[in-house]
């Protein structure tokens, strides 16, 4: 009787089953809803329960967002020229390799068809034993002198097929080389989209958190922080002018004469009267001039005025000469900044530089302080 009415004894729900377990299909679904709303809405009031979204971020959070992202950015462009140096590198060698391959298998076919003439000649000679044709030869002696003839070509045409031989091996060596080099080339390709794919998304990630600014937060930012002035592509046109005021105005006024004249040489000075030449032209990642430079650009682009060929990215052109200490910079050294050695600028004397400092910000004078400094370098 017992196990009778215990059987139809109904079974008593945990507490949370009103919310997950039993009841009907529709039931259930109801509370499954109930129960997400519920918790959406615990999640929304966040621990304050006030609901509110992120603060924005402040002026200064979003220069220290942006300088971050234009310094990453400087990295992978400084990647971007390397490789971009060691493809046309490449793709130069694989040029030669194969005009030199064209060239070498022209001389392989040459000593094909010698090879050929010879192996015909000799066939359509060679059907007679020698001692009948000598028995049949109206004239013995005239055979036995073209069988010393015949003897000298035999020895030409072991030179003729050591020499297929060795011009065959050359051929394909150079071929090797070629698909070698090809392959590098291919690989640097790659690395060469991987880098301008980091560089886009890092700048165009500092843009759009410049556009949550107001025009005037942009001013007082630049204003602060001269190397990551913030404007569009018309701000900083060069002009002709005396070099002083803004930082930003190309000539050879005062200050440009001044800062050659305390160059440590001539090629110095030239370096130093192109990069005031350069202010106010636009930062282009990438780019070596004459319309727009990237940092390691505008170096390389005015030592080459001076007569100096530097190699293209701030990695190779800080062993570009020898050392320089800080209190002894002169017009014209190289300063690099941060710890991996991922900008540069040209020293223009009075704890001033000028450089390319990012886009949006074209060429200017700016303070060697303004960025960690790392090293500096007198070009030779």
């Amino acid at each position: 009787m017992t196990a009778t009415v215990a059987s139809h004894r109904k079974p008593r729900q945990h507490p949370l089953a009103a919310l997950t377990g039993g009841g009907s299909r529709s039931a259930r679904t109801a509370r499954t809803a109930a129960t997400l709303a519920l918790a959406g809405a615990a999640t929304a009031a966040g621990l304050d329960g006030t609901g509110q979204a992120a603060p924005q971020p402040t002026p200064a959070q979003v220069k220290g967002r942006v300088d971050a992202l234009y310094q990453e950015a400087e990295v992978a462009t400084q990647s971007y020229n390397g490789a971009k140096e060691a493809a046309e590198r490449a793709r130069e060698e694989l040029s030669r390799l194969q005009d030199e391959a064209a060239r070498r298998t022209e001389k392989l076919n040459a000593s094909r068809t010698e090879l050929g003439t010879m192996a015909a000649s000799q066939y359509r000679a060679g059907g007679i034993d020698p001692t009948v044709r000598l028995l049949l030869s109206a004239d013995p002696q005239r055979y036995l002198d073209g069988a010393a003839v015949l003897q000298r070509t035999g020895s030409h045409q072991a030179t003729a097929v050591a020499g297929y031989a060795r011009r065959l091996g050359s051929v394909r060596q150079i071929q090797r080389r070629a698909e070698d080099t090809a392959e590098r080339l291919a690989d640097t390709e790659a690395a060469l989209k991987k880098h301008r794919v980091t560089v886009v998304h890092k700048l165009g990630a500092a843009e759009q958190l410049l556009s949550r600014l107001t025009a005037e937060q942009r001013q007082r930012m630049a204003g602060r922080g001269g190397a990551h002035a913030h404007g569009g592509a018309g701000q900083g046109r060069a002009h002709h002018g005396t070099g002083h005021g803004d930082g930003l105005r190309g000539g050879t006024g005062p200050e440009a004469a001044a800062a050659a004249a305390r160059a440590a040489d001539p090629r110095a000075a030239r370096a130093v009267a192109f990069a005031y030449a350069a202010l106010g032209k636009p930062y282009v990642w990438g780019a070596t001039g004459p319309s727009g430079f990237d940092c390691s650009g505008l170096t390389q682009a005015a030592w080459k005025a001076g007569g100096v060929a530097l190699p293209r990215t701030t990695y190779t052109q800080i062993s570009s000469g020898p050392r320089v200490d800080r209190s002894q910079l002169a017009p014209g050294d190289l300063v690099f900044f941060y710890s991996g050695i991922s900008h540069v600028g040209l020293y223009v004397g009075d704890g001033k530089m000028i450089h390319a400092p990012h886009p949006g910000a074209p060429v200017r004078i700016a303070p060697i302080d303004q960025m960690p400094f790392a090293a500096a370098t007198r070009p030779a």
